[in-house]
């Protein structure tokens, strides 16, 4: 196998049973290789306008990536090198890992507003901020061994 390396995707729900989340992410599991592309999906069913794609490192509070806030219309986060986005649907924000590698081994969010714009969960020390979890997706890609 050489110095080829696997990454796996790991999607988990919050909360249990059967409960209705208005936003989703799928799939649960996937693996992949480092240098392969991979794509989470985040659907939601509120007719929020706008959507974010947030990453969460070990000692560390959540990052945004990308976010939307209409359809076609999507924009930068603060740590969005290696990943790309789409919004063609209002329900619809696949977020795309182009060549997955170890230094985007993290913890995903997806989250939806009604309206408005979120540019990061550090920034504006206002109120708490309104966001619909819909999960979490895990991507861990392990360094080689020596």
């Amino acid at each position: 196998m050489g110095s080829r390396l696997l990454c796996c995707v790991t999607l988990c729900f919050l909360g249990g049973g059967v409960v209705h989340a208005g936003v989703t992410q799928d799939p649960r599991f996937q693996v992949v290789r480092t240098g392969q592309r991979a794509t989470l999906k985040c659907t939601q069913d509120l007719n929020h306008d706008s959507m974010y794609w947030y990453r969460q490192d070990p000692g560390h509070g959540l990052r945004l990536i990308h976010y939307s806030s209409f359809t076609d219309a999507t924009y930068k986060g603060d740590v969005p090198d290696g990943y790309n986005v789409s919004r063609s649907s209002t329900e619809n924000f696949p977020l795309t890992l182009e060549s997955a590698n170890p230094s985007q081994t993290s913890v995903y969010f997806c989250a939806s507003t009604v309206q408005g714009y979120l540019l990061s969960v550090q920034k504006d020390g206002g109120g708490p901020c309104r966001l619909l979890a819909l999960g979490v997706s895990g991507l861990c890609c392990p360094m080689p061994s020596m």
